[in-house]
């Protein structure tokens, strides 16, 4: 069956959303993830309307809507406060065919993880870390070390998902690594009992100052505020997510500078998780061997994204529908199948990393440059603002 046989490293949300759609145009698929269990942490992820439409396609919407939130509007505010302009989300679903979501990571990891187990045409093998593999006119050999043992997975192809730090990047031949970006993501769940009526609201708030932003919105149903605080960082700490305080994330957010709404929501968490940042180019296979292999990458293995368009998440499932549908198009021929994939992408990835770095400069505007943005963003209003976004949220798989 190695055939029809496609083998992903990765149990996050790329991999598992690329296994479902797989499964769905007919191939088994073998999932291989270096974590002993899943677990169902992390923070809250917004879900445009180009990432629900592949979900509610491969049928999801009974598994996330009960823990999904769908925000009326982004609100957009400046640090003290002053609402800049408002962005309604309410007929996202008319106007898109498909709902603009906010969740918790884990909710929408453990109902991918769901929806893979019910299905037979799905194996998922945890506790596996693929170290390496060989490419013949057959197909992929997949090399996996599991409790101790090495072990090898055949199929048609290999799709890594394993993330920022990917390993399957580096088996491909890249040798470039991450570099840091100069800023930190510190995140952190509250109960929304806690919280004023006004943070309650279904509502992704975004605030902005100088060299730092501010997101909160309701998560798991709104029984749970989500908090992301973004500011610049002069070195990454160690590890991928570390413990930090709520005083060295106030510290960043001055009282001189935010209003005492913002910092009282930031003194809240009794604990929050601190996430360094890091930039990445987009992968691209090399010439040679490589460009011909049935092997390629989605998601934060292949294009991360710094998270100032709320789309890295949005971008894996893309990339998972995507590439579903080239080996569907010629399951016999997986490696043609991908290089389509990557040329397919490519223009996508790149405007969405575009207006990612618009939104970095504009975002942490200071001073006069800050005013200016905010008297811009009010004039355009909301509807413009919206209007602006329909390349993004409007986008279908060909």
């Amino acid at each position: 069956m190695s055939g029809r046989t496609i083998v992903v490293a990765g149990a996050g949300i790329g991999g598992l959303t690329a296994a479902l759609a797989l499964a769905r145009q007919g191939f088994r698929v073998e999932v291989l993830d270096q974590a002993a269990r899943l677990e169902e942490t992390g923070a809250g992820i917004q879900l445009s309307p180009n990432a629900t439409r592949i979900l509610l396609e491969l049928g999801l919407r009974d598994r996330l809507a009960p823990a999904a939130v769908a925000p009326d509007a982004i609100v957009v505010r400046n640090a003290r406060d002053r609402v800049i302009s408002r962005m309604a989300l309410d007929a996202s679903e008319r106007r898109y065919g498909a709902p603009y979501w906010v969740v918790h990571r884990g909710d929408l990891q453990g109902a991918l993880h769901g929806a893979v187990m019910a299905r037979r045409d799905i194996a998922l093998t945890l506790g596996a870390a693929v170290d390496g593999y060989a490419v013949d006119a057959g197909g992929v050999t997949v090399r996996a070390t599991r409790n101790g043992r090495s072990e090898e997975v055949r199929g048609a192809a290999l799709v890594g998902a394993d993330g920022l730090w990917s390993t399957l990047r580096v088996l491909a031949g890249e040798t470039e690594a991450p570099t840091f970006a100069g800023r930190s993501a510190w995140r952190a769940l509250v109960p929304a009992d806690a919280v004023a009526p006004d943070v309650r609201a279904p509502v992704v708030n975004l605030r902005l100052g100088e060299d730092a932003h501010l997101v909160h919105y309701p998560v798991r149903g709104g029984a749970m505020i989500n908090l992301v605080a973004i500011a610049a960082d002069a070195r990454p700490s160690t590890g991928w997510s570390t413990a930090a305080t709520a005083d060295e994330v106030l510290a960043r957010f001055p009282a001189s500078v935010w209003a005492a709404s913002a910092r009282d929501l930031l003194a809240l968490p009794a604990q929050w998780l601190k996430w360094p940042l890091y930039e990445r180019r987009p992968f691209r296979p090399r010439e040679g061997e490589s460009a011909r292999a049935a092997v390629t990458l989605i998601g934060d293995a292949a294009h991360p994204m710094l998270p100032y368009l709320a789309q890295g998440a949005a971008m894996a499932i893309e990339d998972a529908a995507v590439l579903a549908h080239a080996l569907a198009a010629t399951p016999d021929a997986p490696a043609g199948a991908m290089r389509r994939y990557e040329t397919a992408r490519r223009p996508r990835i790149a405007r969405v990393r575009d207006a990612v770095r618009r939104n970095d400069a504009v975002y942490h505007l200071g001073g006069a440059a800050a005013a200016l943005r905010d008297g811009a963003m009010g004039l355009m209003g909301g509807r413009l603002l919206h209007s602006r976004f329909d390349w993004l949220y409007d986008w279908r798989p060909e």
